[in-house]
């Protein structure tokens, strides 16, 4: 039993084919399966929809893309090919099923960033093969994004219960993985689990966090109905609901503090907001500010 766990991680960190055909299927199979998620409302709110939000499963889904490739340009091609493939499709998926329609792609940027950088990241990740101290040079910055990630999710979760216990428990594996197929040496193995505790425990221990939750109308007197469209730009800041249409009022989970934007679509019209979550004398506020069109 053991020795068919360890080939089967074996060969999807070296022994996969990953031709050209291969990655555009890869790529048009990961964009169906977020789309689904960002879609379906039975994923509202869970871990699942973050995979349309955050990053932490397309670095799992890179690394293996990477790890497989024989030489960092094929790396650098096929993931920036494949973040290419995969991202703009998520949103084109999505476009039928949202009010917004094309508008939807203006949050294509954020991605689009991130699929550019692809190429020299992918190059220089490639080397994660040697399987040495580089590696774990390579793998340091994704080790500390896994631990913050493993420290946000852990605090909602410890507040609701079970939220984003997926994501904490994936990126938990996901560094186990990385340590177990990249780091052959003992002293390797404990840097690669030193760095995200130490991300963890920093955060835990130091970062401020807000834990607020409260009904605020919004200002400006907006027309909206049941069927208006949230969209909170950062939403690791806060998530947003309507509570009362007719009253223009908006229930609020603060999850840290720090200034997001919020459009609400209802329609042809769009109302953006700015909302600040802060901490005055040991209270934390939420001042929300009507961005003229």
């Amino acid at each position: 039993m053991t020795k068919n766990k360890t080939s089967i991680v074996n060969k999807l960190y070296g022994g996969l084919p990953v031709s050209w055909l291969a990655v555009i299927l890869y790529a048009v199979g990961t964009a169906v399966l977020t789309s689904m998620f960002l879609i379906l409302p039975v994923f509202k709110n869970t871990s699942f929809e973050r995979m349309g939000v955050n990053l932490e499963a397309w670095i799992f889904f890179a690394v293996i893309l990477m790890a497989n490739c024989r030489k960092p340009l094929e790396s650098a091609c096929k993931t920036f090919v494949f973040f290419l493939i995969s991202q703009s499709l998520i949103y084109l998926i999505q476009v039928p099923f949202t009010t917004l329609g094309w508008g939807i792609f203006r949050f294509y940027k954020y991605w689009f960033i991130w699929t550019v950088l692809t190429f020299p990241m992918a190059y220089i990740g490639w080397y994660i093969r040697k399987k040495n101290w580089l590696s774990v040079l390579i793998f340091a910055p994704v080790l500390a994004f896994l631990g913050y990630t493993i420290f946000e999710s852990w605090f909602e979760c410890v507040h609701r219960f079970p939220h984003l216990l997926v994501t904490m428990l994936f990126c938990i594996l996901q560094i186990l993985l990385y340590i177990y197929m990249f780091f052959p040496q003992i002293t390797q193995k404990l840097t690669g689990i030193l760095i995200p505790a130490v991300i963890a425990v920093f955060f835990a221990l130091k970062a401020p966090q807000a834990d607020l939750q409260v009904v605020e109308t919004l200002p400006g007197d907006p027309s909206l109905s049941e069927t208006s469209v949230i969209v909170v730009e950062d939403p690791s800041i806060c998530s947003v609901q309507l509570h009362s249409a007719e009253e223009g009022r908006v229930y609020i989970y603060a999850h840290k503090y720090g200034i997001t934007e919020v459009a609400i679509t209802e329609g042809e019209k769009e109302f953006r907001y700015s909302f600040e979550v802060y901490r005055d004398k040991s209270v934390t506020r939420i001042r929300i500010e009507q961005i003229e069109p």
